[in-house]
C-alpha cells in the first residue's frame, strides 16, 4: 500500500454518503468534500478529497450526514499509487479535475442542529474516533 501522510481538512459533502458492510460485517461510509480556498483576487478554488470512514465511525457518518453538511475530517491521506498524487479525471465538460483520497480517523460534524435537512435526526452524535484502521 502506498505511504500516507496525516491531514486535516474542513468542507462541505458533495452528496449523501453512502455506506456498506464488508463480508465480515465491518460497516464501510464513503462521501466527496469540496474545501475551498481563497486565492488572489477573490478567485475561489475548490479541492475534493474522497473520504472512507471505517468500523464504528461509519455509521454515524451515514446517519446524520447529507449533502451539503460541514465536517472536519482527519486522517491518512492516500496517494494515487499509479501516479503518487492525486487521482485526476475529466469532468463531463472536458476539463480536469483531480481528487485525494484520506482514510478517516475522526470526523467531527460542524453544522448546528438546525442546519441539518429536514427529516434528518435531531440527536447530536458524540465526536468518535475510529479504533481499527485496515491499512495500517
Amino acid at each position: 500500500m502506498a505511504d500516507y501522510e496525516d491531514i486535516t481538512v474542513v468542507g462541505n459533502l458533495g452528496k449523501d454518503p453512502e455506506m456498506r458492510y464488508l463480508p465480515d460485517g465491518t460497516p464501510v461510509t464513503n462521501f466527496s468534500m469540496a474545501v475551498n480556498r481563497k486565492k488572489k483576487e477573490d478567485q475561489e478554488v475548490t479541492h475534493w478529497f474522497r473520504i472512507t470512514v471505517w468500523g464504528k465511525l461509519a455509521e454515524p457518518c451515514n446517519e446524520f450526514l447529507h449533502k451539503s453538511s460541514k465536517v472536519l475530517v482527519a486522517g491518512a491521506l492516500l496517494a494515487d499509487e499509479a501516479t503518487g498524487g492525486p487521482k485526476v479525471f475529466t469532468r463531463s465538460d472536458g476539463s480536469s479535475g483531480s481528487s485525494f483520497e484520506i482514510n478517516a480517523r475522526l470526523v467531527l460534524f460542524l453544522d448546528r442542529p438546525s442546519d441539518r435537512a429536514e427529516g434528518q435526526s435531531s440527536r447530536q452524535p458524540k465526536p468518535t474516533t475510529a479504533e481499527e484502521f485496515p491499512w495500517e
